[in-house]
């Protein structure tokens, strides 16, 4: 409020409101800084603050009075509002200091690391380099910190990579390269890598430190990127128990609708695949041999798999990959690769010769499923992916490049996702 000599004096709406809700002294709520006063930089030493909180007053008007509504500390000496302004600053300052401490400024620490694509490979390298000043985690005062990679949205068990553990430091240095295989164009405009530091213990659960995300589209092909940033607390998760009861059921019905898709199209690895339609005319041979005796056909190349999902209790799978050309009618276009035993990333290099004509193949669906063997019991679906012309993305980009380019390998990495549109998966 401000006074002005001549004029009449202007009450604002919070005051009025204050005044004839409230005839008696205004108490406000007491802060805890109200109880621990600090004296301001600023402020003289020789003002004595007091404890108690402040008690604001209907004023008794007049320019010299200091206001209709003044601050009066109890036990403070009679006089100018000189007084009662620099205690105000004083505890306006400590309220000020005290509000930053708090766990969630706390620095957790810095990490630094590179990131590389390379678009020849379809591979995403993170070269993690060291880290400083991470918070101390156990009782020494120190941590046993190690990195951990993950692809966002995806699988965390199906695309997690992890360092070395560094023992009993808080300024530990890795300088490993962790490699992502099978990243493609689509999954760098989309995805985001979370760069997470955890502290191990031995007794109990890993401990969380810190992490930071990164977009992926913000990277360059083929050119480093260097990051050194601070650690971050974890987003919070999104509570409707704030929000009004319309907004509540919205929020219910909207998260259970997102858990729904994320458990539809659940990746569970990638896939190596190379397409070749080969038709008679196509005189040439290639890589030495004779093409299938001049008939023409699809020839279907499973290269290899990359971070598939961990079906068994060791941590690891017994994959093998199956390739159907669908519609099949005579139940005779299933092939089938060798088991390759413990691993998450296996090698086939295995080609299969479906022969059929153009014509017929454009009306086609290439369904290509990965297994886990096991012995004694029905085995498990990994993940699979389709190709035809209603298929859509990098699969769908793939189909139409092969046929177009007749007599050509075309390589391609696809997603492997726990549910494929009308398919029913049994070994």
């Amino acid at each position: 409020m401000t006074v002005r000599k001549g004029k009449k004096l202007t009450i604002s709406i919070q005051e009025h409101m204050a005044i004839d809700v409230c005839p008696g002294p205004i108490r406000p709520i007491k802060q805890i800084s109200a109880y621990f006063p600090r004296l301001s930089p600023t402020s003289s030493i020789s003002e004595p603050i007091s404890p108690n909180p402040k008690v604001l007053s209907p004023g008794s008007g007049g320019a010299a009075g200091g206001g209709l509504l003044s601050p009066v500390l109890t036990g403070a000496t009679g006089g100018g509002g000189g007084g009662t302004l620099s205690a105000m600053s004083s505890m306006d300052t400590s309220i000020e200091i005290d509000s930053c401490d708090s766990d969630d400024s706390t620095s957790l620490g810095i990490l630094e690391f590179d990131l590389l694509y390379e678009r020849a490979t379809s591979s995403l390298h993170c070269t993690v380099l060291r880290a400083k000043g991470l918070k101390p985690m156990d009782f020494n005062g120190l941590a046993d910190p190690y990195v951990k990679l993950h692809l966002l949205p995806g699988a965390c068990k199906a695309n997690k990579l992890k360092t070395k553990i560094v023992r009993n430091t808080l300024n530990p240095v890795w300088n490993e390269t962790l490699t992502y295989c099978g990243i493609t164009e689509e999954d760098m405009y989309r995805k985001t890598l979370r760069v997470s530091v955890c502290d191990e213990d031995k007794l109990s659960h890993n401990e969380f430190i810190g992490e930071s995300r990164v977009a992926l589209r913000r990277l360059k092909p083929d050119q480093t990127k260097h990051y050194k940033i601070c650690l971050e607390h974890p987003p919070p998760l999104p509570s409707p128990s704030a929000m009004s009861v319309a907004l509540r059921g919205i929020s219910c019905y909207l998260r259970e609708w997102e858990i729904e898709q994320q458990r539809s199209l659940e990746e569970r690895g990638r896939l190596l695949l190379s397409l070749q339609f080969l038709s008679p005319s196509d005189g040439a041979e290639e890589d030495g041999q004779a093409k299938e005796g001049g008939r023409s056909g699809l020839c279907v190349g499973v290269r290899r798999c990359a971070h598939l999902a961990a079906m068994d209790v060791n941590g690891f799978s017994d994959p093998y990959v199956k390739t159907y050309l669908k519609p099949d009618i005579h139940k005779k276009s299933k092939h089938k690769t060798a088991v390759i035993k413990k691993t998450l990333n296996p090698e086939f290099n295995e080609e299969f010769f479906y022969e059929i004509s153009l014509s017929e193949l454009s009306t086609k669906t290439l369904e290509v499923t990965v297994w886990d063997y096991d012995l004694g019991k029905s085995n498990d679906f990994i993940g699979g992916v389709s190709l035809g012309c209603h298929s859509q993305g990098d699969a769908l980009r793939h189909w139409v490049e092969c046929l177009k380019n007749k007599g050509k390998k075309v390589e391609r990495w696809h997603t492997l996702t726990n549910e494929l549109p009308g398919s029913t998966f049994h070994d």
